[in-house]
């Protein structure tokens, strides 16, 4: 059997095992400088001591002062865990759990952006199976009895959604990037504070909220069944980002459209946990790790090609999400609404700048990224199942001539 008849068999597994996955249910708190009523939401919750983990960036620029001042005048100990300069990786893991320990946290408060919530999720994991070492946690699925430690989730970018999914990524001993699905993972609340994004660099801004999109828009495509609050949320936050993503990088002070691409990058979170990924994401990690992209901008570059070649296949969602969005008439036919829905995301990537980047496609390098966005994406339960050919198909469109 050849690999696209086993991946077109199976495409409808992933969704089926994800489900089967506890989610979290955090509570979520919102609002232009939030962040300050964590102390309030850690007495209420009778924490003692807590974790307040943040990477260097941030602390440099002070933003965890606010949660100290609140758990200080809530009479909550904490310990500070600043030393996050990179992504996830054993070492910095190891640290953490050895602090929270030594601490005897009951809470990790997660102060930035997925690097910090991927590293505090594998310590509220650790703490809890202490017997083991960071590197044997490092499963695909991995269980943890009863839940983790609980988590306060504070994104600091409107991008990755990762104050809500149970997945973490992980740079094993070996230097290779590995996923985690933790199944457990208690985020008892996410705070979602658009302070923490007004006075980021717009390049980040774009970039984060095309990732945000990308999620939200493949979790409408996915080919999973879900439940209709699910589905609702990812038309949601397409909305939210076709309406907000604009202003904010017209008005970057914009505390009303700054907010509501928070909320939309949590769908994300939530559209991942629920309805998972599609081929942007399987052509975007495959790009990004032979020709070192940041994932947004790879994100940015194969979501038009990869939004077209399944125009058809994917047509009716397509018009769904343009009518959800008021983009068309509610009587413009499906292929209208379908091409309109399209011209929203080309101007959406017009507007935020990012029209100009280079995608540096080799065609000497079509066998290797097929067979790595192949692997990729039996992870996903995507609307089609691209043969060897259709991806190459994709990849011609993005190549250097």
């Amino acid at each position: 059997m050849d690999t696209y008849r086993f991946r077109k068999r199976i495409h409808k597994l992933p969704g089926k095992v994800i489900h089967r996955v506890p989610l979290p249910e955090p509570q979520v708190v919102e609002g232009h400088g939030a962040r300050a009523k964590i102390g309030e939401i850690c007495r209420e919750c009778s924490y003692k001591q807590v974790l307040l983990v943040t990477d260097q960036t941030l602390q440099k620029l002070g933003y965890e002062q606010k949660i100290v001042q609140s758990l200080e005048e809530a009479g909550v100990g904490y310990t500070l865990f600043a030393d996050i300069n990179s992504e996830p990786n054993i070492t910095l893991i190891d640290e953490g759990r050895k602090i929270a320990m030594e601490c005897q946290t009951e809470c990790v408060i997660a102060l930035g952006g997925g690097s910090v919530m991927d590293t505090c999720k594998m310590i509220s994991a650790g703490v809890k199976m202490h017997h083991l070492s960071t590197k044997t946690l490092l499963r695909k699925f991995l269980v943890v009895p009863g839940k983790t430690l609980p988590m306060i989730t504070v994104p600091s970018t409107a991008g990755t959604g990762a104050e809500v999914t149970v997945g973490a990524v992980v740079t094993n001993a070996r230097g290779t990037k590995g996923s985690t699905v933790l199944v457990g993972l208690d985020v008892t609340h996410v705070v979602l504070d658009s302070e923490l994004t007004i006075h980021a660099p717009q390049l980040v801004t774009a970039a984060c909220g095309m990732d945000a999109l990308s999620h939200v828009v493949e979790g409408t495509l996915s080919d999973v069944a879900v439940y209709v609050e699910d589905a609702y949320h990812s038309l949601e936050g397409v909305r939210l980002i076709l309406q907000h993503l604009p202003v904010v990088m017209r008005e970057p002070e914009n505390i009303e459209s700054r907010l509501a691409m928070c909320r939309a990058a949590m769908y994300g979170g939530n559209a991942i946990n629920t309805q998972l990924a599609g081929y942007i994401h399987a052509f975007a990690h495959s790009i990004g790790a032979k020709y070192h992209i940041p994932h947004g901008q790879a994100i940015t570059l194969m979501m038009l090609p990869v939004l077209e070649y399944q125009k058809e296949t994917c047509l009716e969602k397509y018009a769904i999400m343009a009518r959800y969005c008021h983009l068309v008439e509610e009587s413009a036919s499906d292929n209208e609404a379908a091409e309109r829905f399209l011209q929203a995301v080309r101007e959406l990537i017009v507007t935020c700048g990012l029209d100009k980047l280079e995608l540096p496609v080799q065609p000497d390098d079509y066998e290797e990224l097929t067979r790595m966005v192949a692997a990729d994406s039996i992870n996903y339960s995507a609307p089609m199942t691209f043969s060897n050919e259709d991806i190459e198909r994709v990849l011609e469109k993005v190549s250097v001539r």
